[in-house]
């Protein structure tokens, strides 16, 4: 018989550093990073350009737990960027600031990757949410990879903060998935058959010397090269730490749901990747405000309802993994809007008040700097 998961879990999230000044994006100092280091361990970490930083939770089983991590390293960072005259923001994109002007972090891996990629390297100005599932069988995590892609574009409508980019209203909810897009290696994984075609995949490139190892494969979905979890990348990260633990929770009940399919000997149908990109399209333009394709009706149908019918799905796994009450806010996000969409109505609030555009970005950023924080 086929042995549960643990369905442990982890959460990682990426802020953006900004000058409480100008409200452009700022470098961290190095001094506040060794700081950092030293408060947090492991749980911190530079990215890839100096005007961001990454934060990782311990292994977690309770969603209580989760809130309480983010909620302590959102502060640690906060109380540390503001002795440098900064703060951090948890938004996809950032509402101002020129990426051509921005630092790569100096380690060696990220001198090699802004080497390799050139120009798209530094547009990624971009910050995300991932959430690892620990499904320690290789088989059944490739097995859940390729049903839970399905569910992809319904949570990154869950979770969109990007909707500005330089300056300007991009007319996406998530326009980091765009930014995101430009590098190889993204998008949505296609259907593996097994483990080891996964791997023998993953072989091809590795053995050419066109990457190191499978942690240079940036998909939205992928088995972790590190750790025996299934990695959920698709998300943007979301401003507000309640947004982000409901959308972890339900990420992991879709991938117990899927696992109790199995065993029954059932499975979620298969879609092929084109239809599945119609939706991942969809989610990032228009958000919750939006609708997706519902392949077996053939027929485009509103967020809310097909969440509705996700909340009922994961109804089981939702109790058995302790998270109810965090599964169903997601109706709040419907109901209330996104990072996105608050964002965009400070935005046009301004303006209609009478600011200039540039001074109506600076509000937004300010609207994110303490939304980040509230409720800590």
């Amino acid at each position: 018989m086929l042995k549960e998961p643990s369905f442990t879990f982890g959460i990682e999230e990426e802020y953006h550093l900004v000058d409480l000044v100008s409200r452009d994006l700022a470098s961290a100092p190095a001094d506040m990073m060794e700081a950092l280091g030293k408060r947090l361990g492991e749980n911190v970490s530079p990215e890839f350009l100096r005007s961001q930083i990454e934060i990782g939770t311990p292994v977690l089983s309770s969603f209580a737990e989760a809130r309480c991590e983010l909620v302590r390293l959102r502060q640690a960072i906060a109380a540390a960027a503001r002795t440098h005259g900064l703060a951090p923001i948890a938004a996809g994109t950032p509402p101002v600031g020129r990426w051509s002007s921005l630092e790569t972090t100096p380690k060696a891996r990220y001198q090699s990757l802004a080497e390799d990629l050139a120009i798209v390297g530094q547009r990624l100005v971009i910050c995300g949410m991932h959430v690892h599932v620990g499904i320690e069988d290789p088989e059944l995590r490739i097995d859940i990879m390729n049903q839970v892609r399905y569910f992809l574009p319904h949570l990154l409508m869950l979770s969109t903060s990007s909707p500005f980019w330089d300056g300007r209203d991009t007319g996406l909810k998530s326009y980091r998935l765009a930014v995101s897009q430009e590098s190889p290696r993204k998008g949505l994984p296609g259907r593996f058959n097994s483990w080891d075609e996964y791997q023998r995949t993953i072989a091809v490139l590795v053995e050419a010397g066109v990457i190191d190892d499978a942690t240079k494969i940036w998909w939205d979905l992928r088995p972790s090269a590190r750790y025996p979890t299934l990695e959920m990348r698709i998300t943007d990260v979301a401003t507000r730490v309640d947004d982000a633990v409901t959308i972890a929770a339900l990420y992991v009940a879709l991938c117990r749901m899927l696992y109790r399919l199995r065993r029954q000997n059932l499975s979620w149908r298969s879609y092929p990747v084109f239809l599945l990109e119609e939706n991942r399209w969809r989610a990032q333009r228009y958000g919750v405000s939006g609708s997706l394709l519902d392949f077996g009706k053939g027929a485009l149908v509103p967020y809310a309802t097909l969440l509705d019918e996700i909340l009922e799905l994961v109804r089981e796994d939702a109790a058995a993994l302790g998270c109810t009450r965090e599964v169903a806010r997601a109706r709040e996000i419907v109901a209330n809007g996104t990072s996105a969409d608050r964002q965009l109505d400070v935005y046009q609030k301004a303006v209609a008040a009478g600011a200039k555009p540039e001074v109506a970005m600076r509000t937004v950023v300010d609207h994110l700097i303490a939304e980040t924080v509230a409720d800590l």
